[in-house]
């Protein structure tokens, strides 16, 4: 099968491509050609959707939060929005694979810079026998999609964050009171046998203890509850910012992530493995817990596991045979587990708050016009 590496020079001819031979990194020739059966652009259109393969990494694909990253990702996404078709990506191992996969068939984009691209266009790969593919392509792409597309995700993660108010981590200190929905985090704390502390400082991690929390990814509430997890939940989506609905479903999910890590025996160390999970990930975790045994460290003790999460935003670890999921941004769920249990030991000296949980009166002004 014609394998076509779109470059400038056939941009900038707007006709056919030569048919010279030219020898390619993964041992084809462009210009060889075979009987296939073409799935062109409008066969793509009639199945309604473009399905790409890439490599993970920070720069070409990476789930988070539940949102797609990654430069060459989201260039994809914007192409197959121009198209009007939904984007499958999935990921491969190795360059060998992306272009085995797209030259069998199953795949109609190769999403990722492979050598001998340049700078006015991607380095995509495609077939070339896919002409109206390859046209609507060279037709929708400009040079400064790049970049526009970098800023984009930069934006994202640097300016986006959570839209919350932001609340004092502690409402009442004198009278031990820390949110006015510490009755709550007794309350559904006892389903998963968590101190009820622990649960209201992972809610001031996620939200500062401000119901109408919405992240730029979509998380909302007081736990911060992606709505594909409220779905899984069965919390519905318009009970989301619920402070008690959504504490309640908060708990189911600590639950079902305390069975993921059920392996774990150690309570305490535990515990850590789901704050973890809960921000990054499950599957990232035990990609970590399975690059910290290879290294003859404990896989089941967060000291020794935590630095293998930092690791994996590294080529070398990511891109290790032993990680099943790739890439992910590991500083900063490694700063959610500190922060939370920094934070809980501040709360450890509380013994309850006032009777329901309801605030007790203060002195301070600001504290009453916040919860009003």
């Amino acid at each position: 099968m014609l394998l076509c590496i779109l470059t400038a020079f056939l941009t900038a001819c707007g006709g056919k491509p030569q048919q010279e031979q030219i020898s390619t990194p993964w041992g084809g020739v462009i210009g060889e050609q075979t009987d296939t059966t073409d799935f062109d652009l409008d066969d793509i259109e009639r199945s309604g959707e473009l399905i790409a393969v890439t490599l993970s990494g920070p720069d070409t694909y990476y789930d988070y939060h539940g949102r797609t990253l990654g430069t060459h990702a989201m260039l994809c996404q914007r192409w197959a929005d121009h198209l009007g078709v939904r984007l499958r990506i999935e990921l491969c191992r190795d360059t060998a694979e992306m272009l085995a996969r797209l030259d069998g068939g199953e795949a109609d984009v190769v999403a990722f810079p492979l050598e001998g691209g340049d700078t006015l266009l991607p380095g995509w790969v495609v077939d070339s026998t896919k002409t109206q593919l390859l046209t609507s392509l060279r037709e929708w792409y400009r040079p400064t999609m790049l970049a526009d597309v970098r800023s984009e995700e930069q934006r994202l993660l640097k300016g986006g964050g959570v839209k919350r108010r932001v609340y004092a981590p502690m409402l009442n200190r004198k009278g031990g009171v820390i949110s006015r929905y510490d009755h709550l985090f007794q309350q559904y704390s006892r389903n998963i046998g968590w101190d009820w502390r622990l649960m209201a400082a992972q809610c001031y991690q996620e939200s500062t203890f401000d119901p109408m929390a919405q992240s730029w990814a979509g998380a909302r509430g007081l736990m911060q509850i992606m709505p594909s997890t409220a779905d899984h939940l069965g919390l519905a989506r318009n009970d989301m910012n619920d402070p008690e609905k959504n504490i309640a479903a908060a708990a189911r999910y600590l639950k079902e992530l305390d069975q993921h890590f059920s392996d774990i025996g150690d309570r305490r160390e535990r515990q850590d493995f789901i704050l973890a999970a809960y921000n990054g990930g499950y599957f990232h975790i035990r990609d970590a817990m399975a690059l910290a045994g290879r290294d003859g460290k404990n896989p089941k003790r967060w000291d020794d596991v935590g630095p293998y999460v930092l690791h994996l935003a590294e080529p070398q670890y990511y891109r290790d045979p032993l990680v099943k999921h790739g890439y992910m941004r590991g500083s900063e769920t490694y700063g959610y587990v500190k922060s939370i249990r920094q934070r809980w030991q501040q709360y450890r000296g509380v013994k309850g708050g006032a009777p329901g949980g309801a605030p007790q009166k203060s002195r301070n002004a600001k504290h009453r016009q916040r919860f009003d």
